[in-house]
């Protein structure tokens, strides 16, 4: 709601000049003056309507300059926030690869093991039966 008021306040400000410029153009016109008081009223009353313009205008640019600062601050804010939660999923990313990796080296290793134990275990058979074949053969 803040820039419908904002839009809604430049609208009543504008609509307020522009009534008043005309207004005292219509006054000025109708008062009963000499054509120079006229002409001197007429280059007051426009002076004075450029000055409140330029102060208008002055605000106007100030309080851009402030919502574009306020627009970069928040930007800036943002970014630093998106790297850092970047930065910590990174992170936790390596870590759970490294987990990953550890517990795979650990299954592999526990896995030759067993291959290795079992091995050794049909090598003793083998040769066990190699041994009982030879002796009844020899028999």
């Amino acid at each position: 709601m803040t820039n419908e008021d904002s839009g809604i306040g430049k609208g009543l400000l504008i609509g307020f000049l522009t009534g008043a410029a005309v207004g005292s153009i219509v006054a000025l016109l109708f008062a009963p003056k000499s054509g120079k008081e006229l002409r001197e009223d007429i280059k007051n009353k426009s002076q004075d309507f450029i000055e409140d313009a330029d102060e208008y205008i002055s605000k106007a640019k100030d309080k851009a300059s402030q919502l574009i600062n306020e627009g970069k601050k928040k930007s800036e804010r943002l970014v630093a926030d998106a790297k850092e939660k970047v930065d910590t999923l990174l992170g936790e990313a390596e870590r759970i690869l490294t987990d990953a990796k550890d517990k795979a080296g650990n299954v592999a290793h526990t896995g030759r093991e067993k291959i290795e134990k079992e091995s050794e275990r049909l090598k003793s058979a083998i040769k066990a039966g190699m041994d009982a074949y030879k002796t009844e053969k020899e028999a």
